[in-house]
């Protein structure tokens, strides 16, 4: 027997334990919400320790938002925003993209959970808008501005209400289930505020 198959991989143990945790938070999210969500239930149903939940994380928190940051990163939909030179062909790559989201009941649960909790504890509303919202608003405004500079947006567009315009009804639409967010939809999102704002 060799070494290597003596010693087992501690850093694999390592990273299944820490994703099992981050699924069990996940699960649990949308089953019980946040308030009711504890570290123990997590602990249990993740089968880790308490203490090793906390070696990592500090608080309930972090470990919900590394949770969604888990799953982000594991989407089969997920993409950086692209900057093909085709502003319109992009908008809807990520347009889509967040459509596909919406649609994903892994991603749908928890992450209407987490807005609701958002409004009632301001202290994990910004440490979410921080993580996620934030980022994204981010990205869309550079490219948008990529946009502007080769001539494709108005020069004096409000690139901020240009992102709302763009966010702003699908996500009316996912919170409030009016109607079914389509990659059809999203495109005629794209349509609409591009036609607004073109030189």
């Amino acid at each position: 027997m060799t070494e290597a198959t003596r010693k087992p991989d501690a850093s694999r143990r390592s990273q299944r334990s820490r994703e099992a945790i981050l699924t069990a938070a996940m699960e649990l999210m949308a089953e019980v919400g946040y308030a009711k969500l504890t570290i123990e239930a997590i602990a249990a149903r993740a089968g880790a320790g308490k203490q090793t939940i906390y070696r990592w994380w500090p608080t309930k928190s972090a470990v919900v938002l590394d949770a969604f940051r888990l799953n982000a990163e594991t989407q089969e939909d997920e993409v950086d925003f692209p900057d093909t030179g085709d502003l319109d062909a992009d908008l809807r790559i990520v347009m889509r993209a967040i459509a596909d989201e919406c649609n994903n009941p892994r991603y749908d649960g928890p992450a209407r959970v987490m807005i609701a909790e958002a409004q009632h504890d301001p202290e994990f509303g910004a440490e979410a808008r921080e993580a996620f919202l934030l980022p994204a608003i981010t990205a869309t405004k550079e490219r948008l501005r990529s946009g502007q500079r080769a001539g494709q947006l108005r020069a004096d567009a409000d690139l901020d209400v240009v992102v709302e315009l763009l966010f702003g009804p699908i996500h009316h639409r996912w919170l409030h289930s009016t109607a079914p967010i389509t990659h059809a939809y999203a495109d005629q999102i794209v349509d609409y505020v591009l036609a607004a704002v073109r030189p």
